[in-house]
């Protein structure tokens, strides 16, 4: 990056990026990525949000309630978390536990709130839950918090306070953060040896599998050397990538006797995740995990591949730093429509450009363009 100090933004703490429409955030330590959000702050997660919700449904087969939040949405508070008594009608103040994913609402929680909360009145939401950098400034006080915007380190300074925020005059991400990014983006991870891990959700499951490569060809030696690599890259991908509900990992080659004896290895690297459980192996010795449900995988805020609205965002990011680098150049991203479309209909993304740039952005739309494809040039006079 111009004007970057080698290593600057790799140094240890929370890195927090900010462009039009998006937000990412990097825990990064030890020289490598250890937690990864991407976040959208138009549209939250919901994850600690605390609601005045109201019952609208007993489930007796799920062994909780259905309620309605603000919005019209529904979301489900199981019995074990204050479920257990209520009745259709009630008003009660909830958090949000687990985010909607995969088709399904939010789950919620009554349990450990503030006595004092709104019991009475329609559904509403009550205070948002913090968001990624909050949240990993908690769990991470010793390190420092860094932004590359001014709004945001604005409000960072409010409530961590001001020393632990720094202000950068470049960008928060470097290379290596932004390259560590881009493969949580790709479903190929490339592993030690010429080997890679694939990653492949689905709606049921996500399934993992190794592949060796062409250099490993028969060598079982470097077939073992593969498999050793990606039982910690396995369990690393799982938790940057915010991977839920049952998991599978197939190793390469191997007997189930000598994957089974791999399961030990598999274990002590899912020690660092609390919310990830190695079950055992399988009848057709396939590695079985399963990880609790918090947040949205990557993949689902992504989509896989991209989806329109990521496209537009990493273009309006691009679009965003060449505005600083040109303040009095007026540009235009050409686009595929269905990327423009996105950018429009996504809250806030274009009106954040044009707070940060002295010139709006013009989009221009070309059907010629695939998605991904997007270029920024020079807006013509007339556009607009």
């Amino acid at each position: 990056m111009t004007g970057a100090r080698p290593g600057a933004a790799a140094e240890a703490g929370i890195l927090v990026s900010t462009s039009p429409g998006e937000r990412r955030v990097a825990l990064w330590r030890d020289g490598a990525l250890q937690a990864a959000f991407v976040e959208r702050p138009a549209l939250p997660d919901g994850v600690g949000d605390l609601h005045l919700a109201r019952v609208t449904a007993r489930v007796s087969a799920l062994s909780g309630v259905f309620v309605a939040l603000e919005g019209e949405v529904s979301g489900f508070l199981p019995d074990a978390q204050g479920g257990a008594g209520v009745t259709e009608g009630a008003s009660l103040p909830l958090r949000v536990t687990r985010a909607a994913q995969g088709g399904k609402g939010p789950r919620l929680s009554g349990t450990g709130l503030l006595k004092d909360l709104p019991r009475e009145g329609p559904p509403r939401l009550l205070r948002r839950g913090p968001d990624a950098a909050l949240r990993l400034a908690a769990a991470h006080p010793a390190l420092p918090v860094v932004s590359d915007h001014p709004g945001e380190a604005a409000r960072l300074r409010a409530a961590l306070g001001a020393g632990r925020v720094r202000l950068l005059s470049r960008p928060a991400f470097d290379e290596a953060v932004e390259a560590a990014f881009d493969t949580l983006a790709s479903p190929e991870v490339p592993l030690p040896g010429g080997g890679r891990l694939l990653v492949h959700p689905t709606p049921a499951l996500t399934a993992l599998d190794v592949d060796t490569g062409a250099s490993a060809g028969r060598d079982s030696g470097a077939h073992r050397a593969v498999n050793a690599a990606a039982l910690a890259e396995a369990a690393r991908q799982i938790r940057l990538r915010h991977l839920a509900g049952p998991i599978l990992l197939d190793l390469a080659g191997g007997t189930a006797k000598s994957r089974a004896s791999l399961l030990p290895a598999l274990r002590q690297a899912a020690g660092a995740d609390p919310l990830l459980r190695v079950v055992g192996l399988t009848g057709l010795g396939l590695m079985e995990m399963v990880r609790t449900r918090v947040h949205p995988p990557l993949h689902e805020v992504l989509g896989q591949p991209p989806s329109a609205l990521t496209h537009g965002l990493a273009a309006l990011r691009r679009a965003a730093r060449e505005a600083a680098s040109r303040p009095a150049a007026a540009l235009a991203l050409r686009a595929h429509p269905q990327v423009a479309e996105a950018l429009r209909a996504h809250p806030g993304a274009l009106e954040d450009f044009a707070v940060g740039a002295a010139h709006p952005i013009s989009l221009v739309t070309d059907p010629a363009l695939a998605p991904g494809g997007e270029m920024i040039e020079d807006a013509a006079p007339h556009a607009r």
